[in-house]
């Protein structure tokens, strides 16, 4: 065990519900960067990044997790998970102008090339609904799984649809927005199937989602928030 920072172990508070090294471990993977590449932005030692991402219940030193977060592009609560109990934009907005721009279609690709989450938004007998759906990318497609439901039958149905997926940054007053209207069909051949298992999709929720969908977009649109610090 590297000596520096040793961790402080210890019950999470109500400001830090624990999981640090489930968040690192996630971020890392999301920037695709190795453990090694983080290590050398941190100034740390590579086992020294595995032990935490191995260990939830760590709890470094606030100049470690100062590092962790710059080398992660994050901030120290978003490493902690705050506001993990409330829903986006509880929180009081930090300092700074909004600055608005829209995305073109390659930057809203680049959002969601890792895949992700999405809510799919279509009708049923109730109306628009929008569900959430892991998703992943074949190609300029987007694939996903699902149970046999209100999204297998309105995907069988022939109806247009809509996957929006955003990210928002509670402790930056930032984030963006993806949304893709285009057809889907529920894919049964056999080769194409095997090309989205290929992928890896892992549905957070479980179960026999044994119904693969695949989303051809024809618009593809987003929004992005920024904000700019006063000179």
């Amino acid at each position: 065990m590297p000596s520096e920072d040793p961790p402080i172990t210890g019950g999470a508070s109500s400001d830090d519900p624990g999981d640090l090294g489930r968040r690192v471990a996630e971020r890392r993977r999301e920037l695709g960067l190795s453990r090694e590449e983080v290590a050398q932005r941190a100034g740390m030692d590579p086992t020294y990044v595995a032990y935490l991402e191995g260990q939830p219940s760590a709890r470094p030193e606030h100049s470690t997790l100062f590092r962790l977060a710059v080398a992660l592009e994050t901030t120290v609560p978003k490493l902690q998970g705050a506001g993990t109990g409330w829903p986006p934009g509880a929180s009081v907005l930090p300092a700074g102008t909004p600055v608005f721009e829209v995305m073109t279609d390659q930057e809203c690709m680049g959002h969601i090339r890792l895949g992700g989450i999405g809510r799919l938004v279509f009708d049923d007998e109730r109306g628009p609904v929008a569900l959430p759906v892991n998703f992943r990318m074949l190609g300029d497609d987007l694939v996903f799984r699902t149970g046999e439901g209100s999204i297998a039958a309105g995907i069988r149905a022939g109806k247009k649809v809509s996957l929006e997926v955003d990210h928002l940054d509670d402790a930056l007053g930032e984030g963006w927005s993806v949304l893709i209207t285009g057809k889907a069909y529920e894919v049964t051949d056999p080769k194409e199937i095997g090309q989205v298992n290929e992928v890896g999709i892992e549905p957070w929720a479980g179960g026999d989602r044994h119904v693969v969908v695949r989303l051809v977009p024809t618009q593809i649109t987003g929004r992005e928030i920024r904000r700019r610090l006063q000179a």
